[in-house]
């Protein structure tokens, strides 16, 4: 596929997002979401991450806690997809199977569920 821009990737990141069923996004709190190149270790193998405290492990959480954070990474993911549509459709997964871990759903049980 054609590289995109950061800012364009961005806003596709955003669009898929806002298209996330309510019921899935109105929990989350103190969290953000963000797009980088690549993985720190530089590979194309990782989409996505949750870096953060599910909130099935959090035993206390309050004021002045920094924010979770959900990474998709924008060049695994152009790499992976042939054309526009196959790329919304990733973010899309990516977005609901690192929510999913921000819920405390583990990778076995998204891949159960067909996430993963």
């Amino acid at each position: 596929m054609d590289a995109l821009s950061e800012d364009e990737f961005e806003k596709l990141v955003i669009a898929e997002l806002d298209a996330l069923p309510d019921d899935m996004v109105d929990g989350l709190e103190n969290l953000i979401f963000v797009t980088e190149a690549r993985p720190e270790n530089g590979s194309l193998d990782a989409l996505g991450l949750y870096d953060g405290i599910a909130l099935t492990e959090r035993d206390r959480y309050g004021f002045g806690e920094l924010p979770d954070r959900i990474i998709l990474y924008r060049e695994p993911l152009l790499a992976m997809c042939a054309d526009l549509t196959e790329l919304r459709d990733q973010i899309h997964i990516t977005l609901v199977h690192e929510i999913a871990h921000f819920y405390g759903i583990d990778d076995d049980q998204l891949h159960e569920l067909g996430w993963s």
